[in-house]
């Protein structure tokens, strides 16, 4: 019914928190200067606010092919209260159990298999470093 919701919480949190990792690493790199050691570094290792966009990508076209989804099925509507089953209590407390349950476990999977992505990669970079020394 509404479970799209929870990860499309977690993606404006993580854009949100990309924005800022963003500019900090803009201002970190403005200060560290370009000397030859940091563009080296930056060949080899991904910045971590690229890492989050990937995070955000996933959660982001998640939520929207969901979200299709539950407008197909005519969950979604588009007068207020948008949400069919918000309109009845009984179907609204079913509605807020499917977002603590199915909600929040999708939004955990989808943030695990980028957890593992974010393995894969550090082990990649360290190797590419490996390789350059």
């Amino acid at each position: 019914m509404a479970c799209f919701l929870v990860p499309v919480a977690e993606a404006v949190v993580t854009t949100v928190i990309t924005k800022v990792v963003e500019s900090q690493e803009t201002k970190q790199a403005a200060l560290k200067g370009a000397n030859e050691n940091s563009s080296l570094e930056m060949e080899t290792r991904i910045p971590f606010s690229r890492k989050l966009k990937w995070l955000n990508n996933l959660l982001w076209g998640g939520s929207a092919l969901l979200a299709f989804e539950h407008l197909w099925h005519g969950e979604v509507v588009p007068w207020f209260p948008f949400l069919t089953a918000a309109s009845d209590p009984a179907a609204a407390s079913v509605m807020l159990s499917e977002m603590a349950t199915v909600g929040v476990s999708m939004a955990a999977l989808v943030t695990a298999v980028w957890g593992v992505m974010l393995l894969v990669t550090n082990a990649m970079e360290s190797e590419a470093q490996r390789a350059s020394n």
